[in-house]
């Protein structure tokens, strides 16, 4: 079949049309940014300028942060144009000569990541980890969770694109029985399962972005792996929170989604149980005359449909559904800036891990095994944690128009020995 058809029912079809940066070793290490089609991977910049297109100055580049600055009616028309040039018979011979197989190339971060903020949006996940280190407590959510997006600032410089491998990081840990820590490669290395927004838009410093400026504001949206040294975590993490046991290791798909692809999987969130305050207030349309404070229409759910898989060694262990996180993506957005923070192009905020309210939709090992008690059986062993050699992959599904699968780019990573040596 050639390679401008792409078979029925494909999730990367010309509905979906995720962006990622590629090379090719036979034109040297330059990079472009593509456009997925199936197996397929068009060279836009190439097609823009063969087509004599005014997009050719956003996609003739080698990352995508032009086209992310460029704002919401150019991804819009981008998109377009894109749609025709890999449907219209017209454009056929033109466009085929510039769709290569994706084993002939080699994909790489898809932008500049300026910044990185990661949250802590699934009730599941937190009341999962209350009960997991408070079991007598009360109430399994700290008294905070259900009024404001909770989150920590990470570090943008250890972003990696899928298939990066991750060194297996070294810290300071201490053991309840020890009494004094000890510093080596982490025991307990974890993932989490995550879905990343990036922001295209930028804003100004001292001007919160609304609820309704959410789709302004961002791009798209990637899958995204959050690697956890949980014993390295355990010990430092009183009283400013994650710090060495996030910050080795970020990785994210090669593939940005635009949101345009993601019409037909937006859903209502999960009912809120607490009285929200007016800038993360989703629960009432705005009036004509209402300020750009004003919540956002029910008309346009916050949340959205997204069916996620994590396999270790190619073994299925945990499906987590996107569509229970409490908190949408619009409310992080809102929160992350309600203090006068300013966005850039290419920031990134993560989800926080994707747990649903079943044991087989739990996001992270630290829930499937709750705390190493309960090892997974694999075809290759036991697992509570992590092994050197592990591989894993993170893969995902929404619904697309006419009962079609928008895909979402996979994001895996490969577990390697530490490098560095204990004292």
């Amino acid at each position: 079949m050639p390679p401008f058809d792409v078979p029925e029912g494909d999730p990367f079809g010309p509905h979906n049309l995720p962006y990622g940066v590629f090379s090719r070793p036979a034109a040297g290490t330059d990079r472009s940014i593509g456009v997925r089609l199936g197996d397929h991977v068009l060279d836009a910049g190439a097609a823009a300028r063969t087509l004599g297109s005014p997009y050719e100055t956003l996609l003739a580049r080698p990352t995508l942060n032009p086209l992310l600055a460029a704002g919401r009616t150019a991804w819009s028309d981008v998109r377009r144009a894109l749609t025709a040039w890999v449907t219209v018979p017209a454009h056929r011979e033109t466009v085929k000569p510039l769709l290569y197989p994706l084993s002939e190339v080699t994909l790489h971060l898809p932008f500049e990541v300026a910044d990185y903020v990661d949250f802590y949006a699934s009730e599941n996940h937190a009341r999962n980890v209350g009960q997991i280190f408070r079991p007598d407590a009360a109430d399994s959510l700290t008294p905070n969770w259900k009024h404001l997006p909770i989150g920590y600032h990470g570090r943008s410089g250890t972003v990696v694109v899928s298939g990066t491998e991750v060194i297996r990081p070294s810290g300071q840990r201490r053991t309840p029985g020890d009494e004094t820590p000890v510093f080596g490669p982490s025991v307990r290395l974890d993932i989490e399962a995550e879905v990343g927004f990036v922001v295209g838009t930028p804003s100004p410093m001292g001007t919160p972005v609304p609820l309704s400026g959410f789709r302004d504001h961002v791009f798209g949206l990637c899958l995204l792996n959050d690697w956890s040294a949980r014993d390295i975590q355990a010990w430092e993490y009183v009283p400013l929170g994650p710090f060495l046991g996030k910050s080795f290791a970020t990785s994210v798909s090669a593939w940005i989604t635009p949101l345009d692809a993601l019409e037909d999987a937006r859903v209502a969130p999960p009912e809120r149980t607490h009285p929200l305050l007016p800038y993360l207030d989703d629960s009432a349309a705005p009036s004509p005359s209402a300020s750009d404070s004003a919540p956002a229409s029910p008309e346009e759910p916050g949340g959205y449909d997204l069916r996620i898989s994590i396999a270790i060694n190619g073994q299925v262990v945990s499906e987590p559904p996107f569509s229970t996180m409490y908190w949408t993506a619009a409310q992080q957005l809102a929160h992350l800036t309600v203090n006068g923070a300013s966005l850039r192009t290419g920031d990134l905020f993560a989800s926080g891990t994707v747990s649903g309210p079943a044991r087989h939709e739990r996001g992270s090992l630290l829930e499937l095994t709750w705390n190493g008690r309960d090892a997974l059986e694999l075809p290759d062993g036991k697992r509570t944690f992590l092994e050197d050699g592990d591989e894993v992959t993170l893969a995902a599904w929404a619904p697309g128009p006419d009962g079609t699968r928008v895909g979402l780019g996979e994001v895996t990573g490969r577990i390697t020995p530490s490098t560095v040596p204990g004292p």
